[in-house]
């Protein structure tokens, strides 16, 4: 069985090293993704807006694998403070709608980055019979 990679444009996959999403067999594993565009942080201060582009960073690394968000079947959602759950959980529920994946939500104390404040994961399946 094979594993592909790929990478995004994040300076800590380099840093620390790591891929922005690992194939192996029928799944797809999205490692936590923060709310970069270009390695500037998107939405400061604004919990929604910053779930919604780590949610669209992760879609973006499974179109690399032709797959999309209805092939998402398990988030977890990182939070910094209590308060942005709401937030948080509506970004989720656009980007996903009747997807429903298995979805996690903890608070954390914070991100390597302060002005970060949601950082996502996500899991895709793949058929990859289908595709065989």
């Amino acid at each position: 069985m094979s594993v592909e990679r790929v990478q995004s444009d994040s300076p800590w996959e380099e840093t620390i090293g790591f891929a922005r999403a690992v194939a192996v067999g029928d799944r797809v594993l999205v490692s936590g993704t923060m709310p970069l565009v270009d390695g500037a942080v998107q939405g400061e201060g604004d919990p929604y807006v910053q779930a919604k582009t780590a949610f669209e960073n992760s879609l973006a690394a499974l179109e690399r694998f032709g797959l999309d968000a209805s092939s998402v079947v398990r988030t977890r959602m990182y939070v910094t403070h209590a308060r942005d759950v709401e937030d948080v959980g509506r970004a989720h529920r656009e980007v996903f709608g009747s997807v429903r994946p298995a979805a996690t939500l903890v608070i954390v104390s914070g991100f390597v980055d302060s002005r970060v404040l949601v950082e996502v994961e996500v899991e895709a399946f793949r058929n990859t019979e289908e595709s065989s």
